[in-house]
C-alpha cells in the first residue's frame, strides 16, 4: 500500500514539476523579414581542438573549400524543403532554383572534386552528403533562426557581389561535428 502511495506521489510531483516548466519553443518555419545581403548569418561554431590533436586529420584550405561548398548546397536544399511561406508553400523554391542555376557549373566541378577528396581522405561521399542533410534537418526544432539564417544565406548567395560558391559560408559549419578541421598554421 505504501509503495503504491509513494508511486502516486512521485507521479503527481513529476507532473506538477513539468507543469511549471515552459515547453521548448520550436523554430517557426515561416519565411522571415528581409535584410540587405551579407555573409553574417553563420551559426556559432565551437572552438577547434588543439593543433596536435588534429594535425593528422586536418583539411587544407582547398580541400576544406570543396567540403564546404557541398555543405552549403545541401544546407540550402534542406532550408528549401523545411521553410514555409504563406499557406504552407515552400518559401525558398525560387531562390533555391536560382542558386542551382547560378552555381550549376561550379556544383558539377565540386562533385568531381568531392569524390576525389573522398578517395584521398577515405570517406564515402554519399554518406557525407546524407550526413550534411540529416544534421541540417535537425536544426529547425532547436534553432529559432533557422529560416531567417537560411534566407540570409540565399540572399547572400544570389547577390551580385558573390561570384563563387566558395564565397558563401554554410549557415551551419558542420565540419567540427564531423571531425573536419582546417589544418593549423605551422
Amino acid at each position: 500500500m505504501i509503495k503504491k502511495l509513494l508511486q502516486a506521489a512521485i507521479l503527481i510531483a513529476g507532473g506538477l514539476a513539468l507543469g511549471g516548466c515552459p515547453m521548448q519553443q520550436q523554430a517557426s518555419t515561416a519565411a522571415p523579414a528581409s535584410k540587405p545581403p551579407a555573409a553574417d548569418y553563420q551559426a556559432p561554431v565551437g572552438p577547434a581542438p588543439a593543433a596536435a590533436q588534429i594535425r593528422a586529420i586536418c583539411y587544407n584550405a582547398a580541400d576544406l573549400a570543396v567540403f564546404r561548398a557541398r555543405m552549403v548546397q545541401i544546407e540550402l536544399n534542406v532550408a528549401y524543403l523545411q521553410c514555409q511561406g504563406p499557406g504552407g508553400s515552400r518559401a525558398y523554391e525560387s531562390q533555391y532554383a536560382a542558386v542551382l542555376q547560378k552555381f550549376s557549373g561550379e556544383l558539377a566541378t565540386n562533385l568531381r572534386n568531392l569524390q576525389q577528396l573522398g578517395g584521398r581522405k577515405r570517406f564515402n561521399v554519399d554518406a557525407v552528403v546524407t550526413e550534411f542533410a540529416n544534421r541540417t534537418a535537425q536544426r529547425p526544432p532547436v534553432d529559432r533562426e533557422f529560416c531567417a539564417r537560411s534566407k540570409r544565406a540565399f540572399d547572400w548567395a544570389l547577390s551580385p557581389q558573390v561570384t563563387s560558391l566558395a564565397q558563401v559560408p554554410p549557415p551551419y559549419d558542420l565540419g567540427p561535428e564531423m571531425n573536419v578541421f582546417p589544418c593549423p598554421s605551422p
